[in-house]
């Protein structure tokens, strides 16, 4: 299995043809820990069975390329939270609406 310690998915060959992606923040067993089970269909075929809800491609031309996917989903999912903006009641404009007096 591939392991970069700064890293949280990596790639696990299970089969001849077929992998895993796992996410290391969950320990061997959890059910959470594998994100997606890819099967190779042909030499530049890869078919993914999501095991999340990540609105991913179902095909990719290899393991390494679904890992990179999860990987910029993740990243991008991280980004900053949007700054939050004062909420200010509208200003009144005195004497808006009436005539001056005569």
């Amino acid at each position: 299995m591939e392991h970069d310690p700064d890293r949280r998915f990596a790639l696990a060959r299970v089969g001849d043809t077929d992998w895993a992606i796992h996410d290391l923040h969950y320990p061997e067993g959890d059910h959470r820990r594998v994100v997606c089970t890819i099967f190779e269909d042909a030499p530049t075929e890869f078919e993914v069975l999501w095991r999340r809800d990540l609105p991913l491609a179902l095909r990719y031309s290899s393991a390494e390329d679904v890992l990179d996917a999860v990987r910029r989903f993740q990243d991008a999912s991280r980004a900053t939270r949007p700054i939050p903006i004062p909420h200010l009641p509208p200003t009144r404009n005195r004497g808006a609406g009436r005539s001056a007096p005569r």
